[in-house]
């Protein structure tokens, strides 16, 4: 049996409202990546390969966690959100976000409007699914551990095609994702297998209360 060991990238600029400003890890993000590396040497076996999205908040979160032999692969990049909600705006502003609390409606309405080709993106829906099952596909490797540093989006869609969810639910899922958090995943001769979904080991402080983000 192989696993898959997905890791959301860090807290990142929670202040931006365009894709660029928000590339990069908080302070925060930093320290919440360095705190999961320290578990993960210490506590987890080691992994035969690790890859990374190309965005800058996920090789700063690979990198934070201690790994330097790591592979780019820009197919476990996350969807570019702020775009989609720029052409969402101007598609149905009855939907335009006021808060973070509307992902949970925003989301799904967006990732709708998406999938049906009212907005556009910088990729299709259709691509965004198949890149993601691609990537999957490439990490589940019999016999082999394999780390992907990503980002909620493609951790959402994964499990969701895993689980067989629609869009809405795969909202609900998204929405607690949390930094850093880590998602596992059993590849076995009957298909993956969701076997841990956003572990947070590294913050189960009571000092760590505060760390424990979402966006």
């Amino acid at each position: 049996m192989g696993e898959i060991t997905l890791v959301r990238h860090g807290q990142a600029n929670s202040a931006a409202d365009n894709e660029i400003d928000y590339d990069k890890l908080s302070e925060l993000g930093h320290q919440q990546a360095k705190w999961l590396g320290e578990w993960i040497h210490a506590h987890d076996g080691p992994f035969d390969a690790i890859f990374s999205g190309s965005l800058r908040r996920q090789k700063e979160t690979a990198a934070g966690m201690g790994f330097t032999d790591v592979t780019v692969d820009e197919r476990l990049n996350e969807i570019a959100y702020y775009d989609l909600t720029d052409e969402m705006a101007a598609h149905q502003p009855e939907t335009t976000r006021t808060s973070p609390e509307d992902f949970v409606t925003h989301f799904p309405a967006t990732l709708s409007a998406w999938k049906d080709g009212h907005i556009k993106g910088t990729e299709t829906y259709q691509d965004f699914t198949d890149r993601v099952q691609a990537v999957m596909d490439m990490a589940a490797q019999p016999g082999r551990r394999i780390l992907c540093v990503t980002s909620g989006g493609i951790i959402a869609q994964s499990v969701s095609r895993i689980l067989g969810l629609d869009i809405p639910q795969m909202a609900r899922i998204a929405l607690p994702i949390l930094n850093t958090s880590v998602h596992r995943i059993h590849v076995t001769d009957h298909g993956p297998l969701v076997s841990t979904f956003n572990s947070s080991p590294h913050l189960d402080h009571a000092d760590r209360l505060a760390a424990r983000t979402h966006y």
